[in-house]
């Protein structure tokens, strides 16, 4: 019985042994982290598990839960100054929880562990207001109001540092409205909506530009086609050379017309590009001049510059459509005037050809005749004075025609006939030798007519021979054994 009884105990003994090391065997839920603290290791205060179990030897070793559940924390952020020194209003709602990674786990050991979640919210609350105002110093009123993921990301990286150290870890940030005092942000809205009213105008006004220009275009082409119609029709009644020259007059005309459209629709372009910069300027000067004004003072003068920056894009819609229709008007004369000033070159060109045939014709016949004279004096032996001869003899019929035309007209109240007999002889060799005796008032009234007598009806001599033996030249005046008759106009006396 004794032996039963100090086996029975020994058993007993054991099980309760049994029983307290396993009741020493902690298993740690998704939910937790086990923290177990004492005698855990050389140079580390405690041993965080997130999941999995461990066992904590009695008396040497202690454990704890810290909870993971996510606390939110609302941050009322007021008066915080921006980077331009005005104070502004960022409510916000930050949502944390302990950290799992196990780099950092040792940090919520050391820090939190023993602490409830109001003592942990408001840790975590001084940490993020902080951080906060830090970020906003940084940062532009405009940055702030517009780029919220940029604010967002900033407040992440700052907190999250710093909610790291104590073992904390930021799950999500949520930014409510940015207010300030000034009313700087509520301006900024207004002029965001006042932009975006005067964008809707400007497009309105640009869709009625184009739909003027098109209507321009239209009746550009209506009126070239008309003209082009009316040229065709003329030009079918004309020659093929007034048609290459009606093709090439249209052809400079469309490449005029071109070069004219693309040049307005660059200058249209490029005064577009200046207006929209000078406006993005205007506006930007404004935005500047009104973030120092108060919110009366901003509800006064945006509605007045709406409405003067639409009457501007009126007025330059309106002077854009005057001027399109001015160079449709100022195109179509110039068609016109292109078209009279190819006739007018055709014309010219139809007078040049007949001048010209009219001189080659002159030219043939002066030919022909140098060529008849060449054949003359190669006929003569190559004697030019005989052939000069012929050629006045051909002409004195017509000289005489001439000369007798020339007197026709002439008051003559009496003719002188010369004849006559000398010593017996007839009056036909008196008459000859009158006639020489007449020869120098003859060689007179030829030169007198530019006609140069040839060398065969003799020379009159300049100058009397003073020698005692030189003959005198014979007297002009009748010999005394000459009759002269006189009778009146209409009588004629032969001796």
């Amino acid at each position: 019985m004794e032996w039963l009884s100090l086996i029975g105990g020994t058993a007993f003994l054991l099980l309760v042994t049994l029983i307290g090391f396993l009741s020493r065997y902690r298993r740690c839920p998704s939910d937790r982290v086990l923290v177990v603290y004492g005698r855990v290791g050389t140079g580390r205060s405690a041993r965080c598990l997130h999941g999995g179990a461990a066992f904590i030897w009695p008396v040497i070793q202690d454990y704890k839960y810290l909870d993971l559940h996510p606390m939110s924390i609302d941050i009322q952020l007021n008066n915080a100054l921006s980077k331009q020194n005005i104070r502004v209003s960022v409510p916000s709602t930050f949502t944390i929880g302990v950290t799992t990674d196990s780099d950092k786990m040792g940090n919520a050991a050391e820090r939190l562990l023993g602490l409830n979640n109001p003592q942990m919210t408001q840790l975590a609350k001084e940490i993020i207001f902080g951080q906060m105002r830090l970020v906003v110093a940084t940062m532009r009123i405009e940055e702030i109001n517009s780029d919220r993921d940029r604010l967002i990301e900033a407040i992440t990286n700052n907190v999250s540092t710093e909610l790291e150290k104590v073992g904390l870890r930021l799950i999500n940030v949520n930014i409510q409205d940015v207010t300030d005092e000034s009313g700087y942000i509520e301006a900024l809205g207004k002029e965001a909506s006042a932009k975006a009213i005067a964008d809707a105008k400007i497009k309105v006004a640009e869709a009625e530009r184009d739909a003027e220009i098109g209507k321009a275009l239209a009746d550009k082409v209506m009126t070239i086609s008309v003209a082009t119609a009316q040229a065709q029709g003329i030009k079918g009644k004309n020659d093929a050379q007034m048609q290459i020259a009606q093709s090439s007059s249209e052809l400079r005309i469309k490449q005029a017309e071109a070069a004219r459209t693309a040049q307005v629709a660059e200058n249209l372009a490029r005064a577009d590009i200046e207006r929209q910069t000078f406006e993005a300027t205007t506006k930007a000067q404004q935005a500047r001049a009104e973030m120092q004004r108060k919110q009366q003072y901003a509800e006064q003068v945006v509605p007045a510059e709406i409405s003067r920056e639409a009457a501007i894009v009126q007025a330059q819609a309106e002077a854009q459509r005057i001027t399109i229709a001015a160079e449709a008007e100022g195109k179509r004369i110039v068609t016109i005037k292109q078209a009279e000033a190819v006739a007018a070159d055709a014309e010219s060109k139809r007078i040049l050809a007949l001048k010209q045939a009219e001189g080659q014709g002159v030219k043939a016949v002066l030919e022909g005749r140098a060529e008849g004279f060449r054949q003359l004096v190669a006929s003569s032996g190559g004697n030019a004075g005989e052939a000069v001869v012929v050629l006045v003899a051909d002409q004195l019929p017509s000289l005489v025609d001439s000369q007798m035309k020339a007197i026709s007209n002439l008051k003559i109240d009496k003719v002188v006939v010369w004849g006559g007999t000398e010593s017996g002889k007839s009056g036909i060799s008196t008459l000859l030798k009158d006639l020489i005796t007449g020869l120098p008032p003859v060689t007179d009234l030829a030169k007198a007519a530019g006609v140069e007598l040839p060398a065969m009806l003799g020379q009159v001599r300049s100058s009397i021979d003073s020698s005692p033996n030189s003959d005198r030249a014979p007297s002009a005046r009748p010999q005394p054994n000459q009759t002269r008759n006189e009778a009146p106009l209409g009588e004629h006396r032969q001796s």
